[in-house]
C-alpha cells in the first residue's frame, strides 16, 4: 500500500478493512476471534478493541517473524482455548478480502459440515489467474492439493478455478497438519496451502466450494485495489438504502458510508456525501453537492449544496445553499440558515 498505515486498516466506506472482514461471521456461530498481527500490529490491535462488536470475543497474537501463511494460522491456534470440543471447526479468512459476504461464509460451513470434510476451501473460477494458487482435482472431484503459481507447471498454470485463502478446517486435526509443513518451495515459506495436500496423503476429505460471485473474494493489496473495492461496496450500500426506501438521484454520484443510517422517504440528489455516522430523518433532503460529516439532521429538513461537520440540524431546517456549519453546530427545529453562512460550534 506504500503507507505507514497497516492495510487492514485502510479504509472502504469509512470503515477499517478487516471491520468489514468481521462482518462476514455475523451467520456463523463463532466462539473466538483470533486476530494475528504483524506490522504496526498496536496500531491493528487498538482500533479493534475500539471498532469491533462488543459482543465479538478476540484474542491477539503477534507473528514475530513473518514465515509464510501456514505459520500465521499455527500462531493464530495459540489464541484458542485449549478445551474447544474436537468438533469445532476454525474459519480462516485473510485481512484483506472485505467483499466477502456473511451469507458465503455460512455456505461454506454448512458445506463443510455436511460432507465430514477435513478442509473446505472456498474458491473461485477467474479468466485470468494469473498470480493465484490453483487448485488441483482427482479423479474423484476431491481437492488434492492446491499450488503456487511460482511452483505451477505450465499445464497447471492454464488451471482457472483459484483459491481465495478463505478456509473452514476440522479444529481436531489442523495443528498435526501444521506441523507437517515445509518451506521447501520457491519462496521458503510455510505455505498454508501445503496443507491441502498434507490432508488429502492422510486420507480426509478435501472438498472445494465454488464462488458464485469472484468480486467476493477480491484482495486488497494496493491503492488501485482499494479503489475497486470500494466502488463495489457502494453500490451495496446504496442499493441496500434504495430497496429500504430512500431516494438516490443518481446513485453512481451519492457516496454513504457504512455508519451511516438513513430513514424512509430520505432523498440524496446527486454529488451528495455522506461520512462516518451521519443520521438523517424520514423525509430530508440532502443535495445537490452536500458534504455531510457525522452530521444528524432530522425530519423534514433540507440540506442545500453545504458543507456541515459534526453538526445537529433540527426537525424542518433549511440549509444553504452554499452555507457551512462547523463543528459542534446546531440549527434549531424550523430555522433557516441562509445561503453563503457561516454558523459556528459552541466557543466558535
Amino acid at each position: 500500500m506504500r503507507s505507514e498505515r497497516p492495510k487492514p486498516l485502510h479504509l472502504l466506506c469509512g470503515r477499517p478493512m478487516i471491520l468489514h472482514v468481521l462482518d462476514a461471521m455475523a451467520e456463523i456461530d463463532v466462539r473466538r476471534v483470533v486476530v494475528v498481527v504483524g506490522h504496526r500490529g498496536e496500531w491493528v490491535t487498538k482500533t479493534l478493541v475500539q471498532h469491533a462488536p462488543p459482543t465479538m470475543q478476540i484474542e491477539f497474537v503477534e507473528q514475530v517473524k513473518r514465515s509464510g501463511t501456514g505459520d500465521a494460522l499455527a500462531v493464530g491456534l495459540t489464541g484458542l482455548p485449549d478445551d474447544d470440543d474436537e468438533l469445532e471447526d476454525v474459519v480462516v479468512l485473510p485481512g484483506d478480502t472485505p467483499l466477502l459476504r456473511p451469507q458465503t461464509l455460512a455456505t461454506l460451513v454448512r458445506a463443510h459440515r455436511a460432507e465430514d470434510a477435513g478442509a473446505t476451501l472456498l474458491t473461485a473460477v477467474v479468466e485470468n489467474p494469473t498470480g493465484y494458487g490453483r487448485v488441483v482435482h482427482g479423479k474423484d472431484g476431491d481437492v488434492t492439493r492446491v499450488v503456487e503459481e511460482a511452483d505451477a507447471t505450465d499445464e497447471e498454470r492454464l488451471i482457472d478455478e483459484v483459491n481465495t485463502s478463505i478456509y473452514c478446517f476440522r479444529r481436531s486435526i489442523l495443528a498435526p497438519t501444521l506441523r507437517r509443513l515445509s518451506p521447501a518451495n520457491a519462496q521458503g515459506e510455510y505455505y498454508l496451502t501445503d496443507a491441502v495436500a498434507v490432508l488429502h496423503s492422510a486420507g480426509y476429505a478435501v472438498r472445494s466450494l465454488v464462488l458464485p460471485d469472484s468480486m467476493e473474494a477480491a484482495g486488497v493489496n494496493d491503492r488501485a485495489q482499494l479503489a475497486v473495492a470500494e466502488a463495489e461496496l457502494r453500490d451495496r450500500i446504496n442499493e441496500r438504502w434504495m430497496r429500504r426506501g430512500v431516494t438516490m438521484w443518481d446513485p453512481e454520484r451519492t457516496y454513504v458510508d457504512a455508519e451511516t443510517q438513513l430513514e424512509a422517504d430520505v432523498s440524496l440528489l446527486p454529488g451528495v456525501i455522506l461520512r462516518g455516522e451521519c443520521r438523517i430523518g424520514v423525509g430530508s433532503e440532502i443535495g445537490p453537492n452536500s458534504v455531510l460529516t457525522e452530521t444528524t439532521v432530522g425530519q423534514g429538513a433540507v440540506v442545500e449544496a453545504s458543507v456541515c461537520t459534526r453538526a445537529t440540524i433540527g426537525d424542518g431546517a433549511r440549509v444553504g445553499p452554499y452555507s457551512v456549519l462547523e463543528a459542534g453546530a446546531e440549527v434549531a427545529a424550523g430555522t433557516v440558515v441562509a445561503a453563503h453562512s457561516i454558523l459556528a460550534g459552541p466557543g466558535g
